[in-house]
């Protein structure tokens, strides 16, 4: 993969990942924030942390668990002035190799109720390895406010007072006659 599609990789080695599991604690240097930035299409992203354990289940299979912790700069959609937002985003994800992975899909049920709690395929360990620095800039993205917005900030759209000569009916009005003339004389019946 290139720099640009995946700024900050940190890969971990399956096989070397300990019965017992590991646990990583990782913060991006400003060059890794920078690319994140570019990539998300953020101003900047002033930190960001992750703190994983990796743990081996059953047939190959990896549980990671942790959290990300970002601060990031945006812009107000409202006021367009520069703001910052604080992302913090759990994350629990199964990792399997990819001749599993088909076979563990189909164990996810498509129609399952509303709001039911329906766990997510797991993803694929690509050539023995988890890059879990990937899985923290996914994480971060997820995270991020689609809308973010200063906490004062609210949207008044402008209204112009109404000129009454250019309303809808201002036509009709110039049509208009006098109270006298719009008073037809009707012929008597006969």
């Amino acid at each position: 993969m290139t720099e640009l599609a995946n700024p900050w990789s940190l890969p971990v080695v399956v096989a070397q990942i300990p019965e017992t599991g590991l646990h990583r604690e990782i913060e991006a240097n400003a060059h890794e924030r920078a690319a994140m930035a570019e990539l998300g299409g953020l101003r900047e992203i002033l930190s960001a942390q992750a703190s994983f354990d990796l743990t081996p289940i059953v047939e190959g299979r990896v549980r990671l668990v942790g959290r990300v912790r970002a601060r990031v700069g945006q812009t107000c959609v409202v006021t367009l002035d520069p703001i910052e937002n604080e992302v913090d985003e759990a994350i629990d994800l199964i990792f399997a190799p990819p001749s599993q992975i088909p076979e563990m899909a189909d164990l996810v049920e498509d129609d399952a109720e509303p709001g039911a709690d329906v766990p997510d395929p797991p993803e694929p360990i690509e050539r023995g390895l988890i890059d879990i620095g990937r899985v923290a800039t996914d994480a971060l993205f997820l995270g991020l406010d689609p809308y973010p917005r200063k906490p004062d900030a609210t949207f008044e759209p402008l209204i112009a007072p109404d000129d009454p000569e250019e309303h809808p009916f201002a036509a009709l009005k110039a049509l208009k006659t006098s109270p006298a003339a719009g008073k037809s004389k009707k012929s008597p019946e006969r």
